[in-house]
């Protein structure tokens, strides 16, 4: 333990990066200004019952994924309470205007045969296409945990996403089935590259996986890690300034008083909330922070976790989508006009998942423009106007819910509803956004955002870069890591070479 960090943000990517340097020798710290660690893994306790907050379902967590890799090289796969969707069922979709519903199954072949059953013109478009998402993936070594090759990326991996679905798939309504998720990643027509599309797509073709008792639980393994290996997680005292001397961090200052140096920092939090904090601004040139600025934000959410009355909604093992047209799936979430045009619901398992379910979550994407004047507001103290918005936005999801299964109102015990400005403030992400930076195929030199910045001892982790999601975001604290250890430390490891010091 020679050297040291000092991790700015328990979520995610600060809990990761921080393990993978704790297994690697350095003293951690990591600061975390809310009450729990863990950000996108957080639960909390209402009505009797624990819900997520964020990491409903995840990719990568099957036998061989690069998640899973990832925590069993840290000796913590085992011990995670792991639950994977049924093979046959994986999504399901929910079409409003003509009350179809349509079901994606897990697996190359069997997502292709599922939807050619209901567009037989299409299977061999279909299997063209899947080809396509698995070819692009494979274009990204760090996916696979792979050490990075040269190469020129391919004409496809640089389209839009829906460029790259228009190209195979000749049937407007199918394009949209296999575009129904792309909400839930920040996707947006014209803008999203195809490669972003094709990665959150192979891990949703893959399998995903859901944690059952709560996403907390992984947080709570990641912090016992870091504490084992002779780190520090440390809640409910923020970082409220950085010291900085030149062009180096020389320390960091937190609401408590307390103040913490190291050799190395790592910005776990939103980049824009970071420049904030610093005490001398243009230690940071202007360039590169105007840069980050300028970068939109994926789209944030509304969200309902409901308390279920018992044993009155069985218990689904699979996502669950609700789109109000065919023609709205890349208009989801998008400001004005008729809300929730889509969204996502699961009935989130407990250990032990019997046959009927004890809640219900719902993720309705949503502009931060509907919740714009109230930005100024803290929570609890956003007045009564902003609680009738709420209530009528609850009401309008629930009212789709009965779309779908009558009488479903009849088995909500109780609803917990949040806003986009509940992210913002909690997360501490700017705009609320779900899903960080948005990606742009047309600029994709503004949308890729290094771990490396112009700070010698600064690095950046989390899902502003790279990849968003429980996988994406493992993945960068891989890079991060490296960028601090040197490059291919970790994932050479992570492919059976032995670790060198």
């Amino acid at each position: 333990m020679s050297r040291s960090v000092v991790i700015i943000g328990g979520g995610v990517g600060g809990l990761f990066t921080g393990a993978i340097l704790a297994r690697e020798g350095l003293r951690v710290t990591v600061l975390e200004k809310n009450a729990t660690a863990g950000g996108g893994l957080q639960s909390y306790s209402r009505f009797g019952e624990i819900f997520d907050t964020g990491m409903h379902v995840v990719g990568g967590m099957y036998e061989g994924g690069s998640t899973r890799r990832i925590l069993d090289w840290l000796g913590i796969g085992s011990r995670l309470h792991l639950r994977d969707v049924d093979k046959d069922v994986t999504d399901s979709i929910f079409v409003s205007k003509d009350g179809r519903t349509y079901r994606i199954s897990g697996g190359r072949d069997n997502f292709v045969k599922a939807l050619a059953a209901e567009f037989p013109a299409q299977e061999q478009n279909l299997r063209e296409y899947v080809a396509a998402l698995y070819r692009i993936a494979d274009e990204v070594d760090m996916f696979y945990l792979r050490p990075a090759r040269e190469r020129v990326y391919s004409d496809e991996f640089l389209l839009s996403a829906n460029a790259l679905i228009d190209k195979y798939i000749t049937d407007d309504r199918l394009r949209s089935l296999v575009a129904y998720f792309n909400p839930f990643y920040g996707g947006v027509k014209d803008m999203t590259p195809a490669y972003i599309h094709a990665i959150v797509s192979v891990l949703y073709i893959n399998g995903p996986t859901r944690f059952a008792g709560g996403s907390y639980l992984l947080a709570e393994e990641l912090k016992s890690f870091i504490e084992r290996n002779g780190g520090s997680v440390l809640t409910s005292d923020g970082v409220v300034s950085v010291s900085t001397e030149g062009r180096f961090i020389t320390g960091v200052k937190t609401g408590g008083g307390k103040f913490y140096n190291a050799d190395y920092y790592v910005c776990a939090i939103h980049p824009c909330t970071f420049f904030t904090l610093l005490d001398n601004p243009s230690a940071l040139p202007l360039s590169y922070r105007n840069r980050l600025d300028s970068i939109p934000n994926s789209l944030s959410a509304f969200s309902l976790n409901i308390k279920l009355k018992k044993d009155t909604f069985r218990y689904i093992n699979h996502s669950a989508y609700y789109v109000s047209d065919y023609a709205d799936v890349w208009k989801i979430g998008s400001a004005g006009g008729t809300w929730p045009l889509g969204f996502l619901y699961m009935t989130p398992p407990d250990i032990g998942q019997g046959e009927y379910a004890t809640k219900l979550a719902v993720t309705a994407p949503m502009s931060w423009e509907e919740v714009a004047a109230w930005s100024g507001t803290s929570t609890g103290r956003r007045g009564e106007e902003y609680e009738k918005w709420k209530k009528e936005h609850t009401d309008r999801i629930l009212d789709c819910m009965e779309e779908i299964y009558p009488g479903f109102r009849g088995c909500v015990d109780a609803v917990d509803a949040s806003s986009p400005l509940t992210i913002r403030d909690f997360y501490g992400v700017k705009q609320g956004s779900m899903c960080g930076f948005s990606k742009d195929c047309s600029n994709i030199i503004l949308s890729q955002v290094p771990v490396f910045t112009k700070i010698p001892n600064l690095f950046l982790t989390g899902q502003n870069c790279n990849l968003h999601g429980l996988c994406g975001v493992s993945l960068t604290a891989v890079n991060t890591a490296e960028a601090i250890m040197g490059q291919n430390h970790i994932l050479n490891q992570l492919n059976g070479e032995v670790k060198t010091i």
